[in-house]
């Protein structure tokens, strides 16, 4: 198994058990989300509880929850949308940093599409919801999620060169 850890924070991020596909040069990846239901799970153990005397009520008192698939498995933490400005200031920041973890190839790939990127990013950025890793760290990598056309699941994009693939 593989595990995408942000290169800046070491949180993990995404696994490949998300297959995902590559955006404007391969400087983003986008990854398919499913809602998921978690918990209220009912078992027929084959009792028949009127004829027991039992009601609909007995049981265990569960609690249905629907929750993200990725966004749950990578305990990814919901941000504040950002305005345009500070999403600028925020690549600006994010670029400076991650530059400073890439070498040779990579980066003369990231430095060469990074702006065509950002400008993908900016076109959606009243539809993407904004999260982060696990630390919550303020200079860690961004992960986006929005709602394609007529989609009830959520789509993902990250910073491909800002993830470190792990072994486990």
């Amino acid at each position: 198994m593989l595990v995408y850890q942000d290169k800046l924070t070491g949180d993990e991020l995404l696994s490949d058990s998300f297959p995902y596909r590559e955006l404007e040069n391969g400087v983003l990846w986008e990854v398919d989300g499913k809602w998921v239901v978690q918990g209220a799970a009912e078992f027929d153990i084959g009792a028949n509880p009127s004829a027991e005397g039992g009601g609909d009520d007995e049981g265990v008192d569960d609690q249905a929850v629907k929750v993200v698939d990725i966004v749950d498995t990578f305990r990814l933490q919901e941000q504040p949308a950002f305005e345009k400005k500070q999403f600028i200031t925020f690549m600006k920041r994010y670029i400076k940093n991650i530059t400073a973890k890439l070498e040779g190839e990579e980066l003369d790939c990231f430095k060469k599409n990074i702006e065509p990127a950002t400008k993908y990013l900016l076109g959606k950025l009243k539809d993407l919801q904004f999260f982060v890793g696990e630390s919550m760290h303020d200079d860690g990598s961004l992960v986006f999620a929005y709602y394609k056309e007529g989609a009830t699941d959520p789509t993902f994009l990250y910073f491909a060169h800002g993830l470190n693939e792990i072994k486990c």
